[in-house]
């Protein structure tokens, strides 16, 4: 288990997303591993964030081409969470699962695969830099590159039964601001928009768009506004999020959106929305089902899928109409806690399962 040095290592390097230079400095480690397995590496500079990089083996025309994916980044700002342990079960650690562990993951696959002989080729991999805030700047770039491979595997952990992952709610993220006019409480309340009271009218015909049966979920999570309690509000907004399980309920939810912020409530009061889809939804399809069944083939076993209400950059893939499986990683827990935790017994399969995949993916053809 060699592999849970190199593990050790990207894990107590802090690459909090806007920590430019610790994400950096774990790429430049992914850098050299992958490139000892013969990889061209390609980084697309950012300034104010992680590079960003795709590692090219050869390619051969006419060929399926597969995208592994990741992320290299974490949560915790430096000094809150940065270190390793580990027991004879769990490794722990901003990362272990969340996903420098899946990074190692398909790291260690393609090790065992150069360690045969066979050449690595059509199996290309990408690693962002801004998936825990959004991939607001990488989703452009992984959208593009995506169309150019027929199928994706992403590197998410595991479920508990080391399930992959077939589909994932779409998620939106939006702001709403109010304008009203301000007036003195007690002397000239009639003068006043109340900004607040337009914001909670608002409030609840967002909520009310929920539907848990068909799995739609609308949370405002922040609000804020007014000046005081004698002062008739000015101005509020609000943070909100919506979560969806198809592009129907995406549709219904944003024009009903739509109409709520251009309706005003409270008369003189105006709105303003911005933000928007995020994550588009990465549904379950015939495709995605044939090549689940192609992987238990392959690999002699059972796989256990599931869809997650949580998003990945594998929403962005689907969404280009690559065939896309996620959940590839080691199963963990506590992400995004200090808590974080992966199993150590589930690298040991997952790689195994990745290794087999790869390993046929070079001397087959999938469909």
């Amino acid at each position: 288990m060699n592999y849970i040095d190199d593990l050790k290592k990207v894990v107590e390097i802090n690459s909090y997303t806007k920590n430019k230079e610790g994400v950096d400095a774990v790429g430049k480690i992914f850098d050299s591993w992958f490139e000892a397995l013969g990889f061209e590496t390609t980084v697309y500079q950012r300034d104010k964030i992680g590079n960003h990089r795709h590692y090219i083996s050869p390619h051969t025309k006419s060929t399926p081409k597969l995208l592994l994916l990741g992320h290299i980044d974490t949560v915790f700002p430096p000094g809150k969470f940065e270190y390793f342990t580990q027991d004879e079960q769990w490794v722990y650690g901003p990362g272990v699962c969340d996903m420098k562990g899946g990074n190692i993951v398909l790291l260690e696959a393609l090790r065992e695969i150069k360690k045969s002989g066979l050449e690595i080729k059509n199996i290309d991999i990408l690693f962002v830099s801004d998936e825990e805030t959004g991939s607001d700047d990488s989703k452009y770039l992984t959208a593009e590159l995506a169309r150019k491979y027929d199928y994706c595997f992403v590197y998410e952990a595991a479920g508990a039964n080391l399930e992959l992952v077939t589909a994932r709610k779409g998620v939106g993220t939006f702001f709403l601001d109010i304008e009203g006019k301000a007036a003195h409480a007690g002397n000239h309340y009639s003068d006043g928009h109340d900004a607040n009271l337009e914001l909670s009218y608002k409030l609840q015909g967002f909520v009310k768009l929920t539907d848990l049966k068909k799995g739609t979920t609308v949370n405002v999570g922040k609000i804020e506004g007014g000046i005081g309690a004698n002062t008739i509000s000015p101005h509020a907004k609000m943070t909100f999020e919506l979560r969806y399980k198809n592009s129907d309920e995406r549709e219904r939810v944003l024009q009903a959106i739509e109409e709520i912020v251009n309706h005003s409530f409270v008369k003189g009061t105006t709105a303003t929305l911005s933000g928007g889809i995020q994550r588009d939804v990465m549904q379950t399809s015939e495709k995605s089902l044939k090549l689940l069944q192609k992987i238990e083939a392959i690999t002699a076993q059972t796989i256990n899928s599931e869809e997650r209400g949580g998003v990945s950059d594998a929403n962005i893939v689907s969404s280009c109409d690559v065939v896309t499986l996620d959940g590839f990683g080691p199963y963990g827990d506590g992400d995004h806690t200090v808590k974080e935790r992966a199993l150590k017994n589930s690298f040991d399969s997952r790689i195994e399962m990745s290794q087999k995949l790869f390993e046929y993916f070079i001397k087959n053809t999938i469909d």
